[in-house]
């Protein structure tokens, strides 16, 4: 009876669940602990309802938490490219590693839950190391606030917490809530996790919308405001903490009921151990290896673990599916700041692109429910959870192959990669007419270049080792000038070529040797001008360039039109006007002279800007959120139909520490084997493809049952098993 409520709450909301996990460590329908307990108290209802009044509060509260959580971790990867500014490697790495503590610490909630805290107070100290955690992280955020030592100790020991909070909570508060209802209003229950799911989706939807946009669109020390992208899921969190503890005196809270979890691990430990120990050939085998465990451990317990290894098998392949899933927040961030975002009437933040998954998986639930599934069952096609599941991976693999293609497409605007003993150079001629330019010992500029003329590409410089003298000679209207630069392995260089006092000169000055990140513009000027100029860019920007073709540093702007700017010089002050400096773009912008009240100038792209629109990442995160519905809702709802009433809580514990092993595979590929992206992408696809062609053989010969049948034949097969319990080592136990 325990296991057909238990199976009936689940079927209810399992075609809910996505990314969270609604059912605790303990069965969602086992019945109170029997004993010497106080009497569980009625809450006062909500609106003349069955509902209790205090769920209100644990909604809010998964809410406000939910949005704390999802808001930090959307910009966590760009926090730790751009105020860091560790490469793309080490930030993947380090995100997947925060993720997968995330997903660790469950079992260290679970056990403080139900073998010594209980539930509430479980819930009230792990919500305090969380809200510290989130202001450690914030306060570490600040640029002023001491060196970059002392931002990465605070952000990692925030992150620390906030994992041992997020992680702790998360098997405790949605059981919690089921706690609240009396056990005759169970449609009230169901309804309730259909309620605390929206809650979970509606927190992760905006936050992973709102908070880019605190991230990027306000400026605070003079770049983007991670203090306040930080700072404000702080504030949500604290506000989850209060709203819980002031439903404190509504609540139902039922006693710790000792840790089902730990019991099954003890007992797997001593079958093992036993079996060790009874290795002699007199001793007769056993049917089972969990058999090894009855000198011990009741029937009943041991029929109960040997359903849940069976499902449990079931999940080795399943981290693969889950190291893919989660680079939503890393490499596919990194990958939107290397794209075109305007979308006409709102420019996109990279990491808001992440907001699509919520969205689309509350769509696609009632579409896969209501449309897609029926249709399948009229077509006679068994689609078994195993074939969910299995399908569920390949457009997961899908949606990872489309990432290759695409950046693959991004890397023709990229900068080439350059080897020891190699070097890029160009020719800007400023001067009045064309320039033959000719490089000691190289078969480059083969036609004059043309005055103002935007060059196409840079040209391969090969240098005889790690720097080298090079005589560059200029023929310019019969005149024949030599000038001596050395030249340096992988830099990019500009020769620019100029008249002055009457006569031609040249500079060789140094290039951007990649692309500008997280999608800015970088931009510099060269001031061909006979006096200095001051310049101001949308009133933010103030750079000065000396006189006489001098160049200025690069400064990294926000991609727009810049119409508005002045140039200051010794005789006035006159508008300038640079036009759209593009996504990811670099530009050299000369000022070649002052005319009609306003300076004129040449704009050069060095680099191009990103020309594959953020749209195109809209197919990917669409089959990976397809994927989701089939893969997770579908494994949650079979596992948990696959194990009796008292084990839902091992499977629970094994669902997390898959999510938990695919994000630490992705931190080893990350550090340990890398590669180009594409390649990356490639790998993943290759190999999910090849887990769930393992997964699908596996599942072929698994065959479903009912726990409660396998509990019968457990019991039919004790008598036999006694018979083999002879001659074994003795061991003195507490039973």
């Amino acid at each position: 009876m325990v296991g057909d409520k238990a199976r009936g709450e689940m079927n209810a909301f399992q075609r809910n669940e996505s990314k969270e996990t609604l059912f605790n460590f303990m069965s969602a329908g086992d019945d109170p602990p029997k004993g010497d307990f106080p009497l569980r108290k009625k809450s006062p209802k909500l609106c003349g309802s069955n509902y209790p009044l205090s769920i209100a509060f644990i909604v809010v509260n998964e809410f406000c938490e939910r949005f704390s959580y999802y808001g930090m971790r959307a910009v966590l990867t760009l926090y730790f490219l751009s105020f860091f500014h560790w490469d793309e490697n080490l930030s993947t790495a380090v995100y997947h590693a925060f993720s997968a503590l995330c997903y660790f610490t469950p079992v260290i909630g679970a056990i403080m839950a139900d073998s010594w805290l209980g539930k509430y107070k479980t819930i009230i100290y792990l919500s305090i190391v969380y809200v510290v955690g989130h202001l450690i992280k914030s306060v570490g955020a600040i640029p002023s606030l001491g060196n970059q030592a002392v931002h990465v100790v605070l952000s990692m020991v925030g992150l620390f917490l906030i994992a041992l909070g997020t992680g702790g909570i998360k098997p405790c508060v949605s059981a919690f809530g089921g706690d609240q209802f009396e056990e005759e209003h169970t449609s009230e229950r169901s309804k309730f996790f259909s309620i605390f799911y929206l809650s979970i989706n509606a927190g992760s939807l905006i936050s992973t919308f709102v908070t880019p946009v605190l991230r990027g669109d306000v400026k605070c020390f003079g770049e983007d405001c991670y203090a306040l992208a930080f700072g404000v899921p702080a504030a949500l969190m604290v506000l989850a903490l209060v709203v819980f503890i002031a439903g404190s005196g509504l609540y139902r809270k039922t006693p710790p009921q000792g840790n089902v979890l730990l019991e099954v691990c003890k007992c797997i430990g001593f079958a093992i151990k036993n079996r060790l120990k009874n290795r002699s050939r007199e001793i007769p085998k056993r049917d089972h290896w969990l058999d090894w465990a009855s000198e011990k451990y009741s029937k009943q317990l041991i029929g109960e673990v040997k359903m849940v290894t069976r499902v449990l098998f079931l999940f080795i392949p399943l981290p693969m599916f889950w190291a893919l899933f989660d680079q939503q927040g890393s490499r596919w961030t990194l990958q939107a700041t290397k794209m075109n975002a305007d979308f006409g009437i709102y420019v996109l933040q990279p990491d808001q692109m992440q907001f699509l998954n919520p969205l689309l998986i509350l769509v696609f639930i009632p579409i896969f429910d209501l449309g897609l599934y029926p249709l399948i069952d009229m077509c006679k096609f068994n689609f078994t959870p195993i074939r969910k599941m299995a399908t569920g991976m390949i457009l997961a693999g899908l949606a990872f192959g489309l990432a290759a293609i695409i950046e693959i497409k991004i890397n023709e605007t990229d900068m080439p990669q350059l080897v020891p003993e190699e070097s890029l150079i160009r020719v800007l001629n400023l001067a009045k007419n064309p320039v033959q330019v000719t490089i000691q010992e190289k078969d480059l500029f083969q036609q004059p270049v043309e005055t103002f003329q935007n060059p196409a590409e840079y040209s391969k410089l090969i240098l005889n080792g790690e720097q080298q003298s090079l005589r560059f000679t200029l023929q310019h209207q019969g005149l024949t000038l030599a000038f001596n630069y050395t030249v340096k392995e992988k830099s990019v260089y500009s020769l620019i070529v100029f008249e002055a006092e009457g006569s031609l000169s040249s500079r060789l000055i140094t290039d951007l040797e990649a692309k500008p990140e997280n999608g800015l513009a970088a931009v510099r000027f060269i001031n061909g001008l006979s006096q200095d100029v001051n310049l101001t860019i949308d009133s933010r920007k103030f750079i000065a360039v000396q006189k006489n073709y001098s160049p200025s540093e690069y400064s990294l702007l926000e991609r727009d039109r810049y119409n508005n700017g002045k140039c200051i010089t010794e005789t006035g002050e006159f508008p300038l006007e640079l036009g759209l400096l593009d996504f990811g773009a670099s530009y050299t912008i000369v000022i070649t002279n002052i005319s009609g009240g306003a300076v004129k100038t040449w704009k050069s792209e060095d680099i191009k800007a990103n020309n594959v629109h953020m749209a195109w990442q809209l197919p990917q995160y669409l089959l990976i959120s397809a994927g989701e519905v089939m893969f997770s809702i579908t494994g949650l709802a079979f596992s948990y139909s696959q194990s009796p009433a008292s084990m839902k809580s091992v499977l629970q514990a094994g669902w997390l520490l898959t999510v938990a092993v695919g994000n630490t595979f992705v931190l080893i590929v990350a550090e340990a084997a890398p590669m180009a992206q594409w390649a990356e992408f490639v790998l993943f696809t290759v190999l999910l493809f090849a887990v769930c062609i393992i997964f699908s053989i596996m599942g072929y010969f698994y065959v479903s049952v009912d726990p409660e049948d396998l509990e019968e034949k457990e019991e039919k097969r004790e008598t036999s098993s006694r018979g083999n319990m002879i001659g074994l080592v003795t061991q003195k136990t507490k039973l």
